[in-house]
């Protein structure tokens, strides 16, 4: 599942190889001004066009429901700028196969090829968040912010009913909000590379403020709480 928003440039390019690599790409765009729909439809992929813009959460959870009304059990999340490693997908797949887990999360920093590294500031902020992730999970997370990453049920379906929908609620926020429910969550080394074209909408000081944010909402436990594994069995 590829959520989008205005990403015509890459978009074409992201689909086509997933196709190549036989995996059904379902698009989310989330309300996107340019061509991004039009040329993810016309490079092979399923496009489910949002009529207002929900943002990347938002997009996910729409993608997350249209995954199960559609009998699919599991879900591997790609963006659509290029960064994501296509050819790891089979990867993330059998980490969650043979370690029973239901979020396994691609690494940058458990990665020697990764060539997708943050700034200084960015990347202290990151190790921040990975350390509470970390301190919830009893064991080490490296790269909670990550959104290359694959949900199985029966956290799927969880996540179909209650999302975060802001910056890092989709990843950071969405890996504690599965930890603290008990589910198994995992991370793989994944080669994450910088975007094929333009820039991130959120620049460094912006990204600082939100980390903060979205630290302070996981420390005093205002994050959206799903069903634990306990009450949720597969």
């Amino acid at each position: 599942m590829v959520p989008a928003l205005n990403e015509e440039r890459t978009i074409g390019e992201v689909v086509s190889s997933l196709q190549r690599h036989n995996y059904h790409v379902l698009v989310v765009d989330d309300c996107s001004t340019d061509s991004t729909s039009v040329l993810a439809n016309q490079a092979g992929a399923d496009v489910l066009r949002l009529p207002v813009h929900l943002g990347v959460g938002g997009a996910l959870r729409a993608g997350f429901r249209y995954a199960l009304a559609h009998g699919y059990n599991s879900v591997v999340q790609v963006d659509a700028d290029g960064q994501h490693p296509v050819d790891q997908i089979s990867e993330l797949i059998s980490a969650g196969n043979n370690l029973g887990a239901h979020l396994v999360i691609g690494s940058r920093y458990l990665s020697d090829s990764a060539t997708l590294l943050p700034s200084f500031p960015r990347r202290l902020s990151m190790r921040c968040l990975s350390y509470v992730a970390s301190q919830i999970s009893g064991a080490p997370l490296t790269d909670t912010t990550s959104g290359f990453r694959l949900i199985q049920q029966p956290l799927l379906g969880e996540f179909a009913n209650e999302f975060p929908n802001y910056y890092l609620g989709d990843t950071f926020e969405a890996t504690v909000v599965a930890l603290r429910g008990g589910y198994n969550v995992v991370e793989i080394p994944a080669a994450l590379s910088p975007r094929l074209h333009g820039a991130s909408s959120v620049s460094t000081t912006q990204a600082i403020r939100l980390i903060t944010k979205v630290l302070l909402v996981t420390l005093t436990g205002l994050h959206p709480r799903i069903r634990s594994i306990a009450h949720n069995p597969r």
